[in-house]
């Protein structure tokens, strides 16, 4: 799997968005205690706002990004779970990056739920230092950030 074969959602991949993002997501809501906002998502809009990359056929894995004048903001990433350790969620986060780099942005920023604790461990790894932990209503998130420079 490359790059290239990482493309722009279209309309048509909207069920296969929603199926992946619920089937990565729901195993969190007993651990955090609410549904996962990625999962409460309006997959079409985003889709329809070109804010949406997948990969595979069928859709595998996904990413909802989010442009910003000093910034991509990484929204969601997704992999289906029968996929997991085949390095679908690898080339995702290269394709932020190098996305990221295209636009002329000089970071990606996301941030991920406190309990989501394999997150803490994954991110930093791909080159992520931690910017600040903030609760928003239900949500504890610890925010992240890749400078690219």
């Amino acid at each position: 799997m490359t790059d290239e074969e990482i493309r722009a959602a279209v309309a048509a991949d909207v069920p296969a968005v929603k199926a992946v993002t619920d089937a990565a997501y729901h195993p969190y809501i007993e651990r955090i205690g609410v549904v996962p906002v990625p999962m409460r998502a309006d997959h079409a809009a985003n889709v329809a706002a070109g804010r949406v990359f997948v990969t595979g056929d069928p859709v595998v894995g996904l990413v909802v990004l989010e442009e910003h004048d000093d910034h991509l903001f990484l929204d969601s990433i997704a992999v289906h779970p029968e996929t997991h350790g085949q390095g679908v969620g690898r080339r995702l986060l290269q394709f932020v990056d190098a996305r990221a780099r295209a636009l002329g942005l000089p970071e990606v920023r996301l941030y991920t739920n406190a309990m989501m604790w394999e997150n803490q461990k994954i991110y930093p790894k791909y080159g992520y230092e931690i910017v600040e932990r903030r609760s928003t209503g239900p949500y504890d998130r610890i925010h992240y950030r890749k400078r690219l420079d």
